[in-house]
């Protein structure tokens, strides 16, 4: 039995190294004595979220210190961390946050699975367990789901992580935490700029922003798209996004600024492969189950036929008003987010379309008595989402759009409130208590009028040749959900100098269903409808959708860390522990079929989060991102200890970059998944580990060009991204997502 192993035998009564590590260091902390979270980087005149003011730098310094400063897991990406790239992804840019695993799906402007400790791994796609913020107003909708590939990474000018309880004061109650994406500002990026990139697969991405500062009044204006035909066969991806911001003085103590923008977003879903076929040819797509002998074999999605697709657009107003007196620092934010979402799932869930707009306030106001303080004294946020949506389901006709099947009429609202406190109890010690709450509801009215839901199949034994018709019995899928949840956190933190802090926090969170939970397709299959069990058999009486009356899903979270500095060394390490109660599951069967949603009775999440940085030699530099994550079953009644499916054990991600002259930089990355992640949460089928090494250089023409080119997976590795998440597998099931093979990208940047 190796090493590996110990988390799981102490989480059966052993003595694992890494849980006894973990236990050591939370005990050390506490009883160290340490400062909370305030999980507030603070709202200042200048708040972090969207920086009003701010200065010719990309982040201020103050911004940099509340980080520093909370007790918890929190890291700032700034402009320096953002890697200019032919091939501008989630992953690259979220790659050195460390609790943070991004696997890419398609490998473009997708939707790639995103988690924090484990909150929302196991939807496909991943549609929540985050709040997804755009200059501190939701992405997310109403009911907290979200599409991830809405979040642009090439108009951020910083990226703020927060993990776990540090996020409760953004009006994120959940487990895993928060991500917000800071757009540039006339006052932060005057002047203008223009990048052109691309590269293999087909990828050309065009960019350009423009800012003015003048007289109290600062404005932004900036536009990229970027498209590739992609590295697989139905590959192609596309995304247009346009926007602005302004921002006013309106008096010496009162700021405001107004954002507005654009996104339009397409691509083709690849789909997965059986492992076989991954490693056969990883550019092809699957053709479905196949029948040998009378019996099926293969299952998976017919990708060739049903040719599933994304496209999604979407338009947010907002402001942001702050305003200053004395110690008073309050912040008002108003946005507004109108969705169009068009997503042709295959045949077994069909065609959903989505349109619906979303209204967000967001009120917080913060006292600080002592203006060198890195945190407020006191905090207090409140933020309300009310939203809602029309949603229609159609058959997937050979890829087309087929018969009408579902109406549905979708409400929610989500109510966030937080208080929090910083109290100095000495001179080196910060005791921080909060308490948030979240009230929420979900709400469907099925208006589909018909006595009876069409349904459509292909034969298996010849799966381009249409079965008849048929219909089952419409049965109501209305329902009415409100879920209420308290979530006090207590954290402490100890500076024993100015470049250390060393803290613990215990918090719950609360995390109740989205739309997506409470609404599932069902029983369908790769080559029939949802409602049709048997494609031969289109009488067999079925339900189309799946309501389950779930639960809000809670956990306790012991954590603690240590953060600091010394000479040419940083270091953030967190580990933290957590009890999961009624765990949301989207559950699918062996071929990727829905079956719903459930709550898991009792789950357990692991985990260690790592970032250390350092000056090797003198112009040698290196970082290290690690995340460990081991997240289980306790002691279900059918999975027994199980790990959870699709949450790799190690990631790794590490980079090593030589500035050879002022002008030139050359750097090699390693990204390195060194143990087999389940496909399945009853650990049956894994995805196999994998080693990939990229090269990147720059080199600064002039001061105002400069070029960049990279290499990702130089040595061609074959390997799985991704893989779908399903509750019992087989081994010859298409499940497994390729990554990119070896590619070449280079640009060129310009500011002027």
């Amino acid at each position: 039995m190796n090493d590996l192993d110990g988390p799981r035998r102490l989480h059966r009564g052993g003595h694992g190294c890494l849980r006894l590590l973990a236990v050591t260091l939370l005990l050390t902390t506490s009883a160290a004595a340490c400062l909370a979270q305030s999980a507030s980087p603070g709202s200042t005149i200048q708040l972090d979220t969207i920086v009003v003011e701010g200065n010719s730098g990309s982040v201020p310094l103050f911004v940099r210190e509340r980080f520093f400063a909370t007790a918890g897991g929190a890291t700032l990406l700034t402009a320096d961390d953002l890697p200019q790239t032919g091939n501008p992804t989630l992953a690259r840019v979220l790659q050195d946050a460390p609790g943070v695993v991004v696997q890419e799906f398609f490998g473009g402007n997708d939707q790639p699975r995103i988690q924090i400790r484990g909150c929302g791994l196991q939807q496909n796609p991943v549609e929540r367990g985050i709040l997804v913020l755009r200059d501190g107003l939701p992405l997310n909708r109403a009911d907290g789901s979200y599409i991830v590939g809405l979040a642009n990474p090439q108009q951020a000018q910083s990226v703020e992580v927060y993990r776990g309880q540090t996020s409760h004061r953004l009006g994120a109650t959940v487990l895993g935490g928060a991500l917000n994406f800071v757009s540039p500002t006339g006052s932060s990026a005057p002047g203008s700029q223009a990048q052109i990139s691309g590269g293999s697969f087909g990828q050309i991405n065009l960019s350009g922003q423009t800012g003015f500062n003048k007289d109290g009044v600062d404005g932004l204006l900036y536009a990229d798209i970027s498209r590739r035909d992609g590295y697989r066969v139905y590959n192609e991806s596309q995304r247009v996004s346009v926007g602005a911001n302004v921002g006013v003085a309106l008096t010496e103590n009162i700021k405001t600024r107004f954002f507005a923008g654009y996104t339009d977003l397409s691509f083709d879903v690849a789909g997965p492969l059986t492992k076989q076929g991954l490693r056969a040819d990883p550019t092809q797509v699957h053709g479905g189950p196949r029948v040998v002998a009378g019996v099926a074999v293969d299952p998976g999605p017919n990708v060739l036929r049903d040719r599933p697709r994304r496209e999604a657009q979407q338009f947010f107003v907002g402001s942001r008003t702050t305003a200053e007196y004395g110690p008073h620092l309050f912040d008002l934010g108003l946005g507004y987010t109108y969705t169009d979402d068009m997503f042709r799932f295959p045949i077994s869930s069909g065609v959903r379309v989505t349109k619906g707009g979303d209204f967000t306030g967001v009120a917080r106001y913060a006292y600080k008595p002592v203006g060198s303080a890195a945190l407020p004294l006191f905090e207090t946020t409140a933020q309300y989402v009310i939203g809602s949506a029309r949603r229609e389901n159609y058959l997937n006709q050979g890829g087309t759009r087929g018969a009408l099947f579902g109406e549905s009429d979708l409400d929610a609202s989500t109510l966030s409130l937080y208080a929090g406190l910083n109290i100095p109890v000495w001179q080196s010690v910060t005791f921080s208590p909060a308490l948030s709450y979240s009230h929420a509801t979900r709400d469907n009215t099925d208006t589909y009028a018909a006595a009876r839901r069409p349904t459509n199949a292909y034969s298996p034994a010849s799966p381009y040749t249409l079965l008849p018709n048929g219909s089952v019995a419409s049965q109501n899928s209305s329902y009415s959900r409100s879920y209420d949840g308290w979530n006090p956190s207590l954290s402490v933190s100890f500076r024993p100098d100015a470049n250390q802090i060393v803290f613990a926090a215990l918090s719950r969170s609360f995390e109740p269903p989205t739309h997506e939970d409470l609404l599932a397709t069902i029983n369908g299959t790769p080559n029939s409808s949802p409602g049709r069990p048997n494609p031969a058999n289109p009488a067999t009486p079925s339900d189309t959708f799946s309501t389950p009356a779930l639960k809000a899903q809670t956990a306790t979270t012991l954590e603690g860390g240590w953060r600091g500095r010394q000479g040419d060394v940083s270091w953030d390490g967190v580990v933290y522990y957590s009890w999961v109660d009624k765990e949301l599951l989207g559950l699918r069967d062996a071929t990727g079929a829905s079956l719903g949603a459930i709550n898991a009775d009792k789950t357990t999440h692991f985990g260690v989060e790592l970032g250390l940085g350092a000056r090797l030699l003198d112009r040698l530099t290196g970082r290290l991102a690690y995340t460990y994550q081991d997240f289980r079953f306790d002691n279900d009644p059918v999975r027994g200890d199980n790990r959870l499916a699709g949450a790799p054990r190690h990631l790794i991600n590490a980079t090593l970059q030589y500035q050879a002259t002022e002008a030139w930089m050359v750097q090699a990355g390693l990204r390195w998944n060194p143990e087999k992640t389940p496909v399945d949460n009853m650990n049956t089928l894994y995805a196999d580990p994998y080693a990939l090494v990229d090269l990147r250089t720059e080199y600064r023409l002039n001061e105002h060009l400069t070029m960049f080119g990279e290499v990702s997976n130089v040595f061609d590795k074959t390997y799985a991204s991704s893989t779908l998440i399903v509750d019992q597998a087989r081994p010859d099931q298409a499940a497994f997502l390729p990554g990119n093979g070896r590619a070449f990208y280079a640009g060129l940047k310009a500011k002027f």
